[in-house]
Order: C-alpha cells, then sequence, then structure tokens
C-alpha cells in the first residue's frame, strides 16, 4: 500500500476491522459489537446515565438507545432511578448480562491490547492525540457546513 494512501480510508478499514474481529469471537452470545461495548461500559462503570453512556462510546444518543434498548429487551440491562437525581435514570447490568459480561470480559482485554500490539506507550500516546485531531478537525469541517448550508 502507498505512503500516500489517505488517512481517513485507513482509520475506516481499521474500524471496520476492529468491528470484524470483534464480531467473529462474539460468535455464539448473540451479541453484536456495538452491544458488546455497552455491555462492557456497563460493566466497568456502573449506573451510567444514556448519555454517559453515549459520551465514553463515542455515539449519538439515539444509536445508543436502541441498543440499550435492545439489551433491556433481552433482559442483559435495566434502567433504574439514580440514587443522586430522582429525574435521572441509571443503566446497569442485570445478573444475566453481568453473567454474560464477566464470561466475555477477558475478550476486552485481548482487543484492547491487539489493537495497540508493538506501539510503545509514547506511541500509543501520540496516536490517541492524532486521532482526536482527526476528529476535532472533522467536528470542524462539518459545522462549517453546517453554517455554509444555512447561508442563504
Amino acid at each position: 500500500m502507498s505512503e500516500q494512501e489517505p488517512v481517513g480510508l485507513l482509520i475506516g478499514a481499521a474500524r471496520r476491522r476492529i468491528k470484524q474481529a470483534v464480531g467473529h469471537r462474539l460468535r455464539g452470545y448473540g451479541l453484536t459489537p456495538q452491544q458488546f461495548w455497552v455491555v462492557v461500559h456497563l460493566r466497568e462503570s456502573e449506573g451510567l446515565a444514556l448519555h454517559e453512556l453515549a459520551e465514553r462510546l463515542r455515539l449519538d444518543q439515539p444509536t445508543t438507545s436502541r441498543i440499550v434498548t435492545l439489551l433491556r429487551r433481552r433482559k442483559l440491562v435495566r434502567m433504574g432511578g439514580h440514587p443522586g437525581d430522582r429525574r435521572r435514570c441509571s443503566l446497569r447490568l442485570t445478573a444475566t448480562g453481568a453473567a454474560l459480561g464477566a464470561r466475555l470480559y477477558p475478550l476486552v482485554r485481548e482487543v484492547r491490547e491487539a489493537v495497540v500490539h508493538g506501539m510503545s506507550a509514547t506511541e500509543q500516546g501520540r496516536f490517541r492525540r492524532m486521532l482526536r485531531q482527526v476528529m476535532a478537525n472533522m467536528e470542524r469541517f462539518e459545522s462549517a457546513a453546517h453554517h455554509e448550508g444555512s447561508r442563504p
């Protein structure tokens, strides 16, 4: 492949490859990769509000809500009151969801390690900063397009 290969193309291909690898490992569990990561995040941080979960997963709230709804139907996730704020709901794994999360949790470490295999801690930090820069660049790009589109 060329050194001039577009960065966006590489990011998209890397995302798809991670999703495929996780999807293959999830066969037989009846979870999509996105559902898996929701279970993982709720296992790691019980009691998140929907918007907090969406933020951590870097997904929009409607997508996160659809995933949570499917997991609630399967009785893997439950929604309850938040101890500090009656107006807010918190998400928790059910006993079934927690058992599934515990069974699948070794995969989390494997995936996270596989993604950065061969990179030093310094390289990983630099890579994270660069990816955040790409995301910020795209937010500015999208925002500029939105403002230009609203002009007469």
